[in-house]
């Protein structure tokens, strides 16, 4: 039996991790569960797979947690809480689905206590890539994607020589306003953007997959997974999603993992790697699909996804700066103080203003994730 701690299990992957769980009872054990403020969803989930350890967001709703769940069951808030969930019980794997850089600190904890890591927070080597790789390979432990593109990525790698390998290729749906004109966007609303064509997530990363953000996240996260260079690592636009991505092989040959968008799917592989089990996503019918479009990516239409890759090849703090400026202005344009389009304009300034460190410790990371998120915030 797995033992499992999940953080973020209210968000959409935490839940649908969750869901696998209950399908496979006999090979699953919750040790651990970290949140935020959804208290009602997270007391089902405690009642149901009965952690150990549950953390949430402030020391309040850990006081009103602890007056409803059983005595045998540690109840922590804050940050503290998040590394106690992740790093301090018996958990073997540790499945990371925090939303933003917050999941940094947790992740590098639990791999200091041993722990092996199903990633579904970007952010974590978006901000510190060179430091938790460092980690994972010093402390022994495993890191498997989950996220769909890199989980298909390192399926397609199974078995392959990286001296192989010409390139691999993230496909992007181009998110809610894939068809629209940069003139179209300049009056969107929140609204709009939250209505994503192909999957359903979390406020904010339904946003960066509209400004393209997200995806810039997913190629600086596919350099540190996969040790490639930046000019190997490619963005197709695919409106269907049925290829999650693919790999080219110096012999021109392509291998690619296609199926129905069901995040199930990668989170089971993560799970029950390196084998396969029955899932109770919908098997993909390509005959009933009849046709898959692809376009290439436009720089100019998505200029967020532009300064990922100036950012991820520039590297040092340029990543966290990119990162801790998108979650502000997100965050600013889902409470309707900027429009949408003011999201990439706060962005780039920042990055225009900012000092890059080449070689950051967590000091430096740390103290610019916070200068920079007080930018965003002014500008």
């Amino acid at each position: 039996m797995k033992k499992l701690s999940v953080l973020g299990s209210t968000g959409s992957i935490g839940t649908q991790t969750l869901d696998v769980v209950s399908k496979h009872p006999e090979h699953f054990q919750i040790e651990g569960l970290a949140a935020g403020s959804n208290v009602e969803l997270l007391l089902r989930q405690v009642h149901q797979f009965r952690p150990k350890k549950v953390s949430v967001a402030t020391k309040e709703l850990a006081e009103q947690v602890k007056t409803q769940v059983s005595p045998s069951t540690e109840i922590f808030y804050g940050n503290e809480g998040l590394v106690e969930v992740a790093a301090g019980t018996d958990a073997d794997t540790v499945v990371t689905a925090v939303v933003g850089s917050t999941g940094l600190h947790s992740t590098l904890a639990a791999i200091e206590a041993g722990k092996h890591i199903g990633l579904a927070n970007k952010e974590t080597l978006v901000t510190a890539g060179h430091l938790v790789t460092e980690a994972i390979k010093r402390k022994g432990v495993n890191m498997l994607p989950i996220d769909s593109e890199h989980s298909a990525i390192f399926q397609c790698l199974n078995g392959e020589r990286r001296d192989d390998l010409a390139g691999i290729t993230l496909t992007a749906s181009g998110g809610s306003f894939r068809d629209l004109t940069r003139e179209q966007l300049q009056s969107v609303t929140v609204e709009d953007a939250l209505k994503h064509p192909n999957w359903s997530m979390g406020a904010k990363i339904t946003i960066d997959s509209a400004t393209m953000v997200n995806k810039g996240l997913e190629v600086i996260e596919a350099h540190w997974l996969f040790g490639l260079p930046y000019e190997q690592i490619h963005v197709l636009l695919h409106p269907e999603s049925i290829i999650h991505s693919f790999v080219e092989f110096r012999d021109t040959s392509i291998i690619a993992q296609l199926g129905n968008p069901d995040m199930r799917v990668p989170i089971q592989y993560a799970l029950t790697y390196p084998e396969r089990w029955d899932s109770p996503a919908k098997r993909l019918s390509l005959a009933e699909v009849g046709k898959l479009h692809f376009r290439e990516m436009d720089m100019e239409r998505f200029p967020c996804l532009r300064l990922a890759f100036e950012c991820g090849k520039m590297g040092g703090t340029a990543t966290t700066a990119f990162n801790a400026a998108n979650e502000v202005a997100v965050g600013r344009f889902l409470n309707r103080e900027i429009s949408f389009l003011q999201i990439e304009d706060i962005i780039e300034e920042v990055l225009d203003r900012h000092a890059n460190i080449s070689n950051p410790q967590l000091a430096d990371i740390e103290e610019c994730d916070r200068n920079t998120r007080l930018l965003a915030a002014k500008l």
